[in-house]
């Protein structure tokens, strides 16, 4: 029988560092961060009912909602969310155009 030497193993902060420096890595760190600050934008009564799902090309963040009603509410009040939004946007130095809000994404936790 073969006799195996483990000797490249490498430290986990190592591999964490290298894991941090992958630009899709960096993304979604971003991202989340992001989203962290909904229910700051939104308020506490929509932040209840709808929460940042992903970002789509083109810079469009989509929102699950609980239902079609959540999603037209927040339709109508888009223009400020999105005003709220920038500096936080600014800050994390991401770009975002637009949102989009759909019911059909709401997954209960």
């Amino acid at each position: 029988m073969k006799k195996i030497l483990y000797t490249q193993f490498q430290n986990i902060d190592e591999v964490i560092a290298n894991l941090a420096e992958k630009k899709e890595i960096k993304r979604a760190i971003t991202r989340s961060n992001l989203y962290k600050f909904w229910s700051k934008v939104a308020g506490e009564k929509f932040a209840q009912h709808s929460k940042p799902y992903s970002m789509l090309k083109g810079y469009v963040m989509v929102v699950a909602c609980e239902t079609p009603i959540v999603a037209q509410e927040l339709t109508l009040r888009k223009t400020q969310i999105l005003t709220k939004l920038k500096p936080y946007v600014e800050s994390l130095n991401i770009k975002l155009t637009d949102i989009k809000f759909d019911p059909k994404k709401w997954i209960e936790n």
